[in-house]
């Protein structure tokens, strides 16, 4: 019988940002806004976003070609296709693996805070803050934006066709951090409460991998958890770790 599932899942967040940059740096100074001109879909990297990329890439190469990812997914972003292309190339994986661009995969859309800080959207939307404080991350809405739960429904369509087009294929899939977590909600059966916790242990890190890999228990098939936030490929070149942040934490 043939699998539901692909064969092996990893989630890889994009390489370092120069948003992710832009943004540590406002908030380590206070400032209400993000210094990062143009569109939120074509930040790209940074320099050393681009060498986390290659690590990871590097890394899938030592594999052997049996278990390199036959299937790469990325989202639009410039910084996600950078990290895919960056990827792809160091990991050898050519013409020999399907490479797909999805839009369901971008980032959670923040709308009228974007590029804001949390002492911005104080300052300049305190009744946004105060309803994000009441309502909780999960399911608070930006105006113009995105919930978590809107993030949630949107990958609820891309598992159905990763199980539709890529059963028994080993799927790298190249997103960002709100993404990632919540595809840990929909494969693992968390709640919000659970999924929050994980978020408050700390960001993903720039270009760590989470890895599910497919089981069968009491007659089911399912993807199991393997891996979060595995930065060893980082480690093993001597790059550093980074937690640029894509949402300020405010909880």
């Amino acid at each position: 019988m043939s699998s539901a599932w692909p064969a092996q899942l990893w989630l890889v967040r994009h390489g370092e940002s120069a948003g992710n940059v832009a943004r540590n740096l406002a908030e380590k100074s206070g400032a209400a806004s993000i210094e990062i001109s143009g569109r939120d879909v074509d930040v790209p990297l940074s320099a050393l976003g681009e060498r986390q990329s290659k690590a990871v890439g590097a890394w899938f190469a030592r594999l052997q070609p049996s278990e390199r990812p036959s299937v790469v997914l990325t989202s639009p972003y410039s910084r996600a296709r950078q990290t895919s292309h960056l990827i792809v190339e160091a990991a050898k994986l050519g013409a020999n693996a399907i490479q797909v661009a999805d839009e369901r995969l971008r980032e959670k859309e923040f709308g009228s805070l974007n590029r804001l800080t949390r002492a911005g959207i104080a300052a300049r939307f305190p009744h946004e803050a105060e309803l994000r404080a009441t309502l909780g991350k999960f399911y608070y809405r930006a105006p113009g934006g995105e919930s978590w739960c809107d993030v949630i429904l949107r990958l609820r369509s891309v598992l159905d066709h990763i199980q539709l087009r890529h059963a028994g294929e080993r799927v790298l899939v190249v997103t960002h951090q709100v993404v990632i977590l919540c595809f840990r909600y929909l494969l693992e059966n968390l709640d919000e409460q659970r999924l929050l916790e994980i978020d408050r242990a700390g960001d993903v890190a720039n270009c760590a991998i989470t890895s599910f890999r497919a089981c069968t228990s009491n007659g089911r098939e399912s993807l199991a958890l393997t891996a979060y936030n595995f930065v060893a490929p980082l480690e093993d070149a001597g790059e550093p770790i980074t937690l640029g942040k894509d949402e300020a934490r405010r909880e």
